[in-house]
């Protein structure tokens, strides 16, 4: 697989509202320090993040919400957190992931926003500061220190929980006495009416997402179940195959595509939400995949002209969100690492993390920060609340989980058979236990 590409699908991982607008910056170099001497007196952080400090005007609302942060901190500290970014100019023919690595393998910064594969990466190699024994670390929610812990060491901390789930026309459900599906046959059954009654394509997707189905169906019962840290040992000592437990989503989505109820050919030149979006707004497709964020947004799921509902993916469970997560990191061996510990304790501090939540209306890593949500995410909250929930990424797990299963997703998608999908699983498994 291409590296640079592989790249560019866990960063889809990172925040995704953060990526909706970019303010302009003056451009620099790999690792050219643009801090004036004047800034050099003062007390200063480094942070390398994807994108620029957004401008106090600044429309996008996850990029002000982690900056809102920032600033709680420099109020209190009397410190200045200095971003170094993806959008250099000398950064161009690199993906955020290739560089990320590079920056931290080489100790060029104090601490970083990075996808899940770059924190179990580096986390692995002993490069990421151990965050368990932070005190904004006492608070967090279970599934946030499973999907952040590498050999025993928390390594990120994230500010938000992504969820994903499937958005419903509810109207339309309505309209054919259709009840919204728990398992797989009653998904599939909702399909089959609403293709017969003359919509070509029950389920609008993208190039990025459709691995949602298959964790659903992968590991409902893995993370739902007795014992998911003896599963995940004997996944990481290849006691037992990826392959196994992947077959089954696998399987259901190539079915899903095969009768008609997906268009895969059509799904492959679409990027999120901007392909598929204008159908399920235009009420021309009932279903569409998407992370909890798209429901508050305006320009993506925010304002429909009908019912919509957020619920989790079908699984023999039942309805199951899928969570994916990265987090902030600390480099292990951070120049200002006094300084940037104490930064980070106040914005992952609950104080921060209710700023952040309720500036974004997101689920908080914190157990203590509730959000109200808004009707239409009340499904998928009271599923995640209950602790019913499939990761997508967990730094636990040798083989890295969101990226390699989009990537394996897009090749069944292009006409693999399901068999060779598995292949690459195994493959990925050999290289991870060599």
């Amino acid at each position: 697989m291409c590296k640079k590409f592989r790249s560019l699908v866990v960063l889809m991982t990172i925040i995704p509202m953060m990526l909706a607008g970019t303010s302009c910056a003056k451009k620099a170099l790999p690792g050219e320090n643009l801090i004036s001497d004047d800034e050099e007196e003062k007390k200063v952080i480094l942070l390398f993040a994807p994108i620029e400090r957004s401008k106090p005007d600044a429309e996008n609302v996850a990029r002000s919400a982690f900056d809102k942060t920032v600033i709680m901190a420099e109020e209190e500290l009397g410190l200045s957190v200095e971003y170094r970014t993806y959008t250099s100019e000398g950064y161009q023919e690199k993906s955020y992931d290739d560089v990320s690595l590079d920056r931290i393998r080489n100790n060029m910064d104090d601490f970083y926003l990075i996808n899940p594969d770059v924190l179990q990466k580096t986390g692995e190699e002993g490069l990421l500061y151990d965050m368990s024994g932070m005190e904004c670390a006492k608070n967090l929610r279970d599934v946030v220190r499973t999907a952040n812990t590498v050999d025993g060491k928390l390594v990120g901390i994230p500010q938000e929980v992504v969820v994903y789930g499937l958005f419903v026309n509810k109207d339309m459900f309505d309209q054919y006495d259709l009840k919204l599906p728990n398992t797989p046959e009653e998904f599939k059954e909702c399909c089959r009416v609403f293709k017969e009654n003359g919509i070509e394509t029950p389920i609008g997707a993208n190039r990025w997402w459709l691995e949602t189905f298959v964790f659903a169906q992968a590991y409902a019962d893995l993370y739902n179940g007795d014992n998911p840290e003896a599963e995940i040992e004997a996944l990481n000592k290849g006691e037992r195959k990826y392959s196994d437990y992947m077959r089954k989503g696998f399987e259901y989505l190539k079915e899903l595509i095969d009768l008609g109820y997906i268009d895969a050919e059509t799904a492959l030149t679409y990027e999120a939400i901007e392909g598929e979006g204008p159908d399920f707004m235009d009420q021309k497709t009932p279903i569409v995949m998407a992370y909890w964020g798209a429901a508050n947004a305006e320009t993506a799921y925010g304002k429909p002209d009908f019912d919509m509902e957020v619920i989790g993916f079908p699984s023999d469970r039942g309805q199951m969100p899928i969570m994916s997560m990265t987090g902030i990191s600390v480099s292990a061996n951070a120049e200002h690492l006094e300084d940037t510990l104490d930064t980070l304790e106040i914005m992952l501090s609950d104080e921060a993390l209710k700023v952040y939540a309720e500036t974004n209306k997101v689920i908080s890593p914190s157990k203590n920060v509730e959000v109200e949500c808004i009707p239409a995410l009340k499904p998928l909250n009271d599923l995640v609340n209950e602790g019913t929930y499939v990761l997508a990424s967990n730094a636990g797990m040798k083989v890295e989980q969101w990226g390699n299963t989009c990537l394996i997703v897009r090749m069944l998608m292009d006409g693999a058979s399901v068999d060779e999908c598995m292949a690459e699983f195994d493959r990925l498994q050999e290289e991870s236990l060599q």
